[in-house]
């Protein structure tokens, strides 16, 4: 049965359909020049946006909130200037829309190739952090396609006015305001409602907890890519220089540990736990870390809890970390296996053959030789402003840019050629 709520969706998506076909014709130049205005509204209203946005974190203060997801609601000046510029890489990358990959000439004479398409539109549901709304709007703008935003009611006064403002540079350079919308009501009628839009939606894709992802992946009719939680792994192998692997443990845990790229659980080799452990746990235990770990971590350092078994399968997104001492690389392998969300997964060592041994046999979708878990984005792996990091292997794995948010047809040219 229809409701007020599912029609207004209804008409949402109708409106964004409409927008998309203006969109995929739009010149590179004017896609540009759309996200340079973007980029400049962004900064010219930062103080509008951070009113708003103040808005949301007197809420969350009050709602008690943890202080990790208050960080992932805040915007700052320094947050602001980075949507600004993730824009303006964004602007600089060149565009996928009619790229042709590949043309080949077949024993008849007519010549195939495959040339690059918009999707058509995107939904995307996230939760918290209200940066996303620039992101995915810039991404999705300029490879062509019209997006419909739905944000957590955490951030509704952020996203509402983010969107607002990068809707009307739409419009005033003469483009349907369509192409970017934000779902301005905090109803979850409102998500099942887009779910059910297959003829209009060509793509879902859920960012936030594993109750959205669930939710969005049971009710959908549209296809969905699932940005599932970040369950990372940093394992520190036998051959591993120490300094090396206190840096990028201290990075991937403590620079920002609310976000899915934070390292979740230390993977030990017992050869070096000895040395290793308490080493580490001193240095966490300096900048605040709540450390939980297996019996032979225990009985190394007095600072450590005991590890239950759901703390392995645990986003922590906070200053809390799980430590296990395995016998070997292959039980480091398997715990990964066993308990990681294929998001992203570090091994720190200098033996080649193992660092090669690892990057082949772990299948999540980053893996990591040497470097923090926390360069697993986009921007730090050169693909501008990212949409998201996904964990379904189709159609698109990892970090994903603008090509990920297109898709391939067949483009066939002949002279006259009939099938006999």
């Amino acid at each position: 049965m229809s409701t007020p709520l599912t029609v207004e969706m209804h008409q949402l998506a109708c409106r964004a359909k409409e927008a998309a076909v203006q969109l995929a014709g739009l010149s590179t130049t004017d896609k540009n020049l759309l996200l340079e205005r973007m980029a400049d509204a962004l900064l010219q209203e930062r103080e509008t946006l951070q009113r708003e946005n103040e808005k949301d974190l007197v809420n969350a203060r009050a709602a008690g909130l943890s202080a990790a997801m208050i960080d992932r609601l805040l915007l700052s000046e320094e947050r602001i200037a980075a949507m600004a510029a993730g824009l303006r890489e964004v602007a600089a990358l060149p565009d996928p829309v009619g790229e042709i990959t590949g043309m080949w000439r077949r024993p008849n004479g007519i010549q195939v190739g495959r040339m690059r398409i918009p999707l058509g539109v995107i939904g995307i549901i996230f939760e918290s952090r209200p940066n996303v709304t620039a992101d995915a709007a810039g991404l999705c703008l300029k490879s062509g396609n019209a997006v419909i935003l739905r944000g957590g009611s955490e951030a509704i006064h952020s996203n509402r006015a983010i969107g607002q403002l990068l809707s009307r540079q739409l419009t005033d350079m003469g483009l349907p305001a369509a192409a970017l919308q934000v779902v301005e009501t905090t109803d979850r009628e409102a998500i099942t409602a887009l779910l059910q839009c297959e003829d209009q939606i060509d793509l879902i894709i859920p960012r936030g907890g594993e109750g959205l992802i669930r939710f969005v992946s049971e009710h959908s009719r549209i296809p969905v890519i699932k940005h599932y939680k970040g369950i990372c792994h940093t394992f520190v192998d036998a051959a591993a220089d120490f300094d090396m692997a206190s840096r990028i443990c201290l990075n991937a845990k403590v620079q920002r540990p609310g976000v899915c790229n934070a390292m979740e659980t230390l993977l030990i080799h017992q050869d070096i736990a000895e040395t290793f452990v308490p080493r580490i746990v001193r240095e966490m235990h300096q900048h605040g870390v709540l450390l939980r770990g297996c019996p032979v971590c225990q009985s190394l350092s007095d600072r450590i809890e005991p590890a239950s078994d759901a703390d392995w399968d645990t986003e922590y997104l906070d200053l809390v970390l799980s430590l296990r001492v395995v016998e070997n690389i292959n039980e480091a392998i398997n715990h990964i296996r066993r308990h990681g969300s294929l998001h992203t997964e570090v091994i720190v060592t200098n033996d080649y053959a193992n660092a090669q041994h690892f990057v082949r046999a772990v299948n999540s979708s980053v893996i990591m030789v040497n470097a923090s878990s926390r360069f697993s984005d986009g921007n730090q792996l050169g693909l501008g402003a990212e949409i998201g990091i996904s964990t379904t292997k189709l159609h698109a794995f990892g970090p994903m840019g603008l090509e990920d948010l297109t898709t391939r047809k067949f483009i066939v040219f002949g002279d006259g050629q009939v099938r006999a």
